[in-house]
């Protein structure tokens, strides 16, 4: 499928060929800035390794990617829900090289509690995961639509955490609280900012506390280091990896890329990140 195509008839192709979706939800503990600029060159590594990406915007309001990066989503996945328009119109081409779609822009719990609604809620997601050869799914969790994962793709969850004592801690909150209403689930743990060594440090922490406190095994997927050519970039509205696709960030994103194109969710991460 050309990666810049909505294509049905290629989920079709890829069923029939028994291909694999890779699905994975970001939560990220991070300012939105860099959240979007993790989620952002990972879709256009991903897309300059020729696979076909969508970045689905899961978030409510103006926090997540799609408003960031100024992409009309004039029709959500609600609408196509809904009935209102077609699925083809809910999906819009990044310039980054990516597809991108709007879960919604208000609170799902209403939408949930309509078994209907819901149902086609789910429909569409099963199409989008046999169009595309990755989903990324920028989500958040909160009070109000933490329920958003009954309806989601399975797939891994992978948390977005720096080295600072207030992004592990609220990364640990969340990994409990996933875990709390929606039972064993796979998580991964990216870090952005921070070096091997630290990286390492990190996670074995945090895969201590999850393993004794909460039962649960984490996925050490890699590290972004810090690299001023990510701000350059995002200043020229463009992505490291297409700006500057020599820079320590760069080189760390394409790696990354291989792991969320190639890894199957349940194995282990990336070199010396493994536990």
């Amino acid at each position: 499928m050309d990666k810049k195509r909505f294509d049905q008839a290629e989920g079709l192709r890829r069923m029939l060929s028994g291909a694999r979706p890779r699905v994975f939800t970001f939560i990220s503990t991070l300012p939105r800035e860099e959240k979007v600029a993790m989620l952002t060159n990972i879709g256009a590594s991903l897309a300059n390794a020729d696979s076909s990406v969508l970045l689905l915007d899961a978030t409510i309001g103006v926090r997540g990617t799609a408003s960031y990066l100024d992409i009309s989503q004039a029709v959500t996945l609600l609408h196509a829900a809904r009935k209102e328009y077609d699925l083809e119109h809910a999906i819009r081409h990044a310039p980054q090289g990516f597809c991108m779609a709007t879960l919604g822009r208000s609170s799902l719990q209403a939408v949930l509690r309509n078994r209907l609604q819901a149902g086609r809620l789910k429909s569409i997601f099963d199409k989008l995961i046999n169009c595309f050869d990755v989903i990324m799914i920028d989500a958040q969790l909160s009070d109000d639509d933490d329920l958003i994962f009954p309806i989601l793709p399975e797939g891994e969850i992978v948390i977005h955490v720096s080295d600072n004592a207030r992004s592990i801690k609220a990364a640990y909150a969340i990994i409990k609280q996933i875990n709390s209403r929606e039972g064993r689930r796979s998580f991964g743990v990216l870090l952005t900012g921070a070096s091997e060594k630290r990286t390492q440090a990190v996670y074995e922490n945090m895969a201590k506390a999850a393993s004794r406190y909460l039962a649960v095994s984490l996925n050490a997927i890699g590290y972004v280091p810090t690299d001023e050519y990510i701000g350059k970039a995002a200043s020229l509205g463009k992505t490291v990896v297409d700006a500057f696709p020599k820079a320590g960030a760069a080189i760390a994103f394409r790696q990354l890329a291989g792991y969320f194109s190639c890894a199957d969710v349940t194995s282990k991460g990336m070199g010396v990140m493994s536990h």
